[in-house]
């Protein structure tokens, strides 16, 4: 009897941690050891992921193709995430005049849609980053562990490389990062 109560803690056990993992916060808490550039996912393509552009229609990076596109995953519910929203914000319209660069910030929450747009509204910033991947599927298909992470393509759809942590996105350490896309990307 022991042995029957003792496989079902178990078996409850390991059904909780499964729930954990598809839960809205899988991705592991920032920690300043993991924060910074990563090059080990250079040269691979971008994943075919569908997600929701900010009108709700299906969209995939591969619309990006021919332009430079600095893709940012972040979620509601992290901090550091929303704290560097704005200067991603100041990248994005930045570059929607000259197209050097392509900015989009990609929420990573399970709630609907609206509910990321009513955030965004609530935070005051601009429809671009109300791009959702409510099934995560970009946080899978990158092996993405720390939210947020934000990943620069070239423009033939090849990684360049990824920031793991936030950023100043309008500071000097961005700016010689994004020169990396191209001459008048940074």
């Amino acid at each position: 009897m022991r042995l029957i109560v003792c496989l079902l803690a178990l078996g409850l056990i390991a059904g909780c941690d499964r729930e954990k993992q598809e839960a809205p916060q899988a991705p592991v808490a920032q920690e300043e050891s993991g924060k910074g550039l990563d090059r080990s996912h250079k040269g691979e393509a971008a994943p075919a992921t569908m997600f929701k552009n900010p009108d709700g229609g299906d969209i995939s990076l591969a619309k990006f193709k021919g332009t430079p596109v600095l893709v940012n995953l972040w979620a509601s519910w992290c901090a550091p995430c929303i704290n560097e929203l704005p200067t991603l914000q100041k990248l994005e319209e930045a570059h929607a005049v000259d197209g050097a660069l392509g900015v989009i910030a990609v929420s990573q929450d399970m709630a609907p849609q609206s509910s990321v747009d009513a955030f965004l509204k609530e935070k005051g910033i601009a429809r671009f980053a109300a791009f959702h991947d409510e099934k995560m599927g970009l946080t899978d298909a990158l092996s993405i562990q720390v939210m947020p992470t934000t990943v620069l393509y070239d423009a033939d759809g090849k990684e360049v490389w990824r920031y793991v942590g936030d950023l100043d996105w309008s500071g000097a350490e961005a700016k010689a990062l994004l020169a990396e896309a191209g001459p008048t990307a940074g």
